[in-house]
């Protein structure tokens, strides 16, 4: 905030609620709607606008300086939302005008346009509070890092659960839910998206688990996207063989070519690289398989998917993504091999940490030897 010149910040998305102060309390309910709120003023306090009932839960929070019950502006409060609205909005003002009065500029996000005019009806400058996260996540500190290993650990032996549940005649929702069981029994918070499938829903990606029984012999794709221990992602992927000793030359070979992108690329990372660079410079996707890659090369991961997510670089169009990588920057690194022959395809995907001489595995979940 300060290197922005940002005097105040106001925000209710519950993951950076969490990143702010450490605390969550009904994060995916919060991701419906606003219902509660953070305002942090520079030098000065902040104030938890925490939901009806719940105030003490806000109340030992070390960085938190003063809890108030948040007034509900969205329109499910009923007729009376407009007023509580304006009410809150002069609130905030008021709380901008103490602190920093001849700055009347606050950074605000993820509410609707109606709560923004009634925000400049009391003199308010509105500014972008997420592009201030976004910066404050970008390099992971110490103690970030700390979790990101307790919480890598504990997504790992749920991964663990999830395997050993791969049966024929298991549904795709049965195994499921085996992961979700354990990850929730370690103080996981919830999953992003149910990003599992087997046999011929492997391809093209992006189909979510089902009802489909699976058959010995299918290749499962897994995508963790878990939001784990204090609220720290845990993003990656792998690709197993159901209730077989060995998968079909096919299967190798498209295992095989998912891996070599993925260590291609993780193994071009390193402090100073540029994004363009990095990009330029990825691992050539055979044209059989191009129509149906991954949409992004790497992505950024701390307390979700974060900046940078680097774009793949297309022949004959205009490329440019600015910034490079930094130390202590965390990056999930994605590989897709969909083949539109079998109907079937691979998914792997890995975190590194960026070191001062070039990146570190974080995620060390084993490979299976079935598809080597």
């Amino acid at each position: 905030m300060d290197s922005r010149g940002v005097p105040a910040l106001l925000t209710p998305d519950p993951i950076n609620i969490g990143y702010a102060c450490g605390h969550r309390n009904m994060s995916v309910y919060g991701m419906l709607g606003p219902s509660r709120f953070l305002l942090v003023i520079a030098g000065g306090p902040t104030i938890m606008f925490e939901f009806v009932g719940c105030e003490h839960m806000s109340t030992d929070l070390s960085v938190v300086d003063e809890v108030r019950e948040t007034t509900t502006i969205s329109a499910n409060s009923g007729e009376n939302y407009r007023s509580r609205m304006e009410r809150f909005a002069a609130d905030v003002a008021a709380e901008c005008r103490r602190h920093h009065p001849d700055d009347m500029r606050l950074a605000i996000e993820r509410v609707d346009f109606e709560f923004t005019d009634a925000l400049r009806a009391n003199g308010v400058g509105l500014l972008d509070a997420t592009a201030v996260m976004l910066e404050a996540r970008r390099i992971k500190q110490p103690a970030e890092l700390a979790a990101m290993r307790v919480a890598i650990e504990r997504v790992e032996l749920a991964v663990g659960d999830l395997e050993a549940n791969l049966r024929e005649g298991v549904t795709e929702n049965e195994a499921w839910a085996a992961f979700h069981r354990d990850f929730i029994a370690r103080d996981g918070e919830y999953v992003v998206a149910r990003l599992f499938q087997s046999g011929p829903n492997t391809f093209p990606y992006f189909r979510e688990s089902g009802e489909r029984a699976m058959r010995s012999g299918d290749l499962v794709c897994l995508d963790t996207d878990a939001t784990a221990y204090l609220g720290y992602s845990v993003d990656f992927s792998r690709t197993f063989l159901c209730d077989a000793a060995r998968g079909t030359p096919e299967q190798r070979n498209l295992f095989g070519l998912a891996l070599e992108q993925l260590q291609h690329n993780a193994a071009l990372i390193g402090p100073g690289m540029s994004f363009d660079d990095f990009a330029a410079k990825a691992w050539p996707m055979p044209d059989a398989y191009r129509p149906y890659g991954y949409y992004c090369i790497a992505h950024g991961v701390g307390v979700a998917g974060e900046h940078p997510t680097v774009p793949i670089a297309i022949a004959g169009e205009p490329y440019h993504f600015p910034g490079e990588f930094e130390p202590n920057m965390v990056m999930s690194v994605e590989s897709y091999i969909g083949d539109p022959v079998t109907h079937q395809g691979v998914k792997l995907e890995n975190q590194y940490l960026v070191t001062d001489t070039g990146v570190e595995l974080l995620t060390a979940y084993p490979l299976p030897d079935s598809l080597s």
